[in-house]
């Protein structure tokens, strides 16, 4: 698996246009152009998702990702890429859809 590692300074987004952030702030770690690198262990949460299902309110409130393959980790977690499968769910855990990370963001890369 190849990909760029996500950092704290990723720009993430679900499909919908909420505001992806970590829950969850690491402690130390490794930093990639001063950040600290994303890992498995991180929670991910989303703000401002105006989706709407039958004009009922259905918004993205979190982001799963499925980490591995790429053999990296930090701290035996596997780190986090822009290529590593994730979905965006509802507060019912229902998916969404992959989240969107903004290309401009993208510092280092993994093969």
């Amino acid at each position: 698996m190849s990909g760029s590692l996500l950092d704290a300074g990723a720009v993430i987004g679900c499909p919908h246009g909420g505001r992806v952030t970590a829950a969850t702030t690491p402690s130390g770690g490794v930093r990639a152009g001063g950040a600290v690198v994303a890992t498995a262990a991180h929670a991910y949460v989303v703000t401002g998702c105006p989706h709407t299902v039958d004009r009922v309110p259905s918004p993205c409130v979190a982001v799963r990702w499925t980490a591995g393959g790429s053999g990296v980790t930090v701290g035996g977690e596997p780190v986090l890429l822009d290529t590593s499968a994730a979905q965006c769910l509802t507060a019912a855990f229902v998916p969404q859809g992959p989240p969107v990370v903004q290309a401009a963001q993208r510092k280092v890369t993994v093969r």
